[in-house]
């Protein structure tokens, strides 16, 4: 059975910007612009996401396209003989694990919010009842753990049926739905009274504001953002990279990709700045901007439950196009280095990300007072894990490993990524790629290793 190939390009690029198109642009984008000053963090996220995102994105899609295989094996295909490139595979499928254990339960969430506004649950609670809607799911294993199994069965149903078939088919239909929920509720918000105010914030640089934050922490956020948004460096672009046709060069597919998940995270800083501002809410208020700041403003709106619950749609499709494409990269894994059959595959890892993903959902309940990594939370120390460290760290091992001469070499990546129609990269960017590049890298992984000041 040969390797089965994506349909269109079309399914490739939005099954690859959906992998990129996440939890990271619709919630974690909104309250980091809200908490970096809005308008220069936006500008400096952009510049990163153009010198950093772009060449490492390449880089990885050229490993996958190369050798036609998953992260363990496509090493082991274009490494020098007697290399232990191949070691850094097996950390990529990990992470990927890693990433499913508590990114299945977030995706939950999105999903309890979009039937919980459908239903009416909102419209009935008292004022500022949106924290305590959020306290009592967090604090009800069932209902939480439900959820998360509705994402991972329903995710594992997708895949099981195939490339084409189940992940190119719903991906093209979630990220239409998605850019046409976008569209509606971004211009919903624009036209609130008093939403000119949130668009200034979002979208003018004001450099005095950025300065009480501090222009170093700003860039560094930006740059940190920039870097995650597109989940690089643990294969989970590199098996798409492995299905894609060499019709094209690779720096056109990622700066599409780029463009895609850059369009998503600025809409929902139209959707969410223009609302906070029309209601008198600060957005710089963290991780609880989505789930208790954004309800209440919903439910004050006119026509506020539909809104509610479109946006919550939005999120979910936004989470679930990401879930479907990680749990589509296990399944290559196993179905490549261990030789199963898809269904096996599928069996496996449904049951296992299920079981795996039981602590996250616990750890805000019956296991609250569990901390693992310095004071974090379970949910919290999986994604210290995956952001801090696999993600960088994977990353500068895919760009040694294309730039240097003990891996592929900087040769034979620029000639695999230069194959096809489009922008091609230019020699002259080789001390770039070798030099700088890699301490940007390490600047992002050490600082995300340091304790928070």
């Amino acid at each position: 059975m040969g390797r089965e190939n994506f349909k269109s390009r079309l399914g490739f690029l939005l099954v690859s910007a959906g992998c990129a198109i996440g939890i990271g642009n619709v919630w974690r984008f909104p309250y980091v612009t809200g908490q970096n000053g809005g308008g220069v963090f936006v500008l400096f996220y952009l510049l990163f996401l153009a010198i950093m995102g772009v060449p490492v994105l390449t880089m990885e899609l050229a490993v996958g396209r190369a050798s036609r295989k998953s992260a363990v094996l496509g090493y082991k295909a274009l490494e020098p003989k007697g290399s232990k490139w191949h070691i850094h595979g097996w950390f990529c499928v990990i992470g990927c694990y890693l990433l499913m254990m508590y990114y299945t339960t977030v995706a939950g969430w999105m999903l309890s919010y979009f039937f919980k506004f459908l239903s009416g649950t909102f419209t009935a609670m008292p004022a500022n009842g949106s924290a305590d809607i959020f306290a009592s799911m967090l604090a009800n294993p069932s209902e939480m753990g439900g959820w998360m199994a509705v994402v991972v069965i329903t995710g594992f149903f997708v895949v099981s049926m195939g490339l084409q078939k189940g992940l190119e088919r719903i991906s093209k239909f979630m990220m239409s739905a998605l850019l046409i929920l976008i569209l509606a509720l971004a211009v919903n918000s624009i036209l609130l009274p008093g939403g000119n105010a949130g668009l200034a914030f979002f979208l003018l640089p004001d450099w005095e504001r950025a300065a009480q934050v501090g222009i170093t922490t700003v860039i560094a956020n930006a740059m940190n953002q920039a870097f995650f948004t597109l989940s690089l460096g643990i294969a989970a672009m590199e098996i798409f990279g492995s299905y894609m046709s060499k019709d094209n060069t690779l720096s056109s597919e990622a700066v599409r990709i780029c463009g895609l998940d850059t369009f998503v995270a600025l809409s929902s800083g139209l959707i969410i700045f223009p609302a906070c501002f029309s209601y008198g809410v600060q957005p710089d208020q963290g991780p609880g901007l989505i789930f208790i700041t954004l309800p209440n403003v919903f439910v004050n709106m006119p026509g506020g439950r539909l809104w509610g619950a479109l946006f919550f749609l939005f999120m979910t499709f936004a989470s679930f196009t990401t879930v479907i494409a990680v749990f589509e990269n296990l399944l290559a894994s196993c179905i490549d280095n261990f030789g199963w059959s898809r269904r096996k595959a599928v069996i496996f890892n449904c049951l296992f990300v299920l079981i795996a993903s039981l602590p996250c959902v616990l750890g805000y309940n019956i296991w609250s007072d569990l901390r693992i990594i310095g004071s974090r939370d379970v949910l919290d120390s999986e994604d210290f894990l995956v952001s801090n460290l696999l993600l960088p760290l994977g990353s500068l091992i895919y760009l040694l490993f294309c730039t240097t001469k003990w891996g592929w070499g900087f040769d034979r990546y620029l000639e695999e990524a230069n194959t096809g129609n489009g922008i091609k990269l230019s020699r002259k960017l080789k001390p770039f790629f070798q030099i700088i590049l890699p301490i940007l890298i390490l600047f992002i992984l050490i600082r995300g290793l340091l304790p928070a000041s």
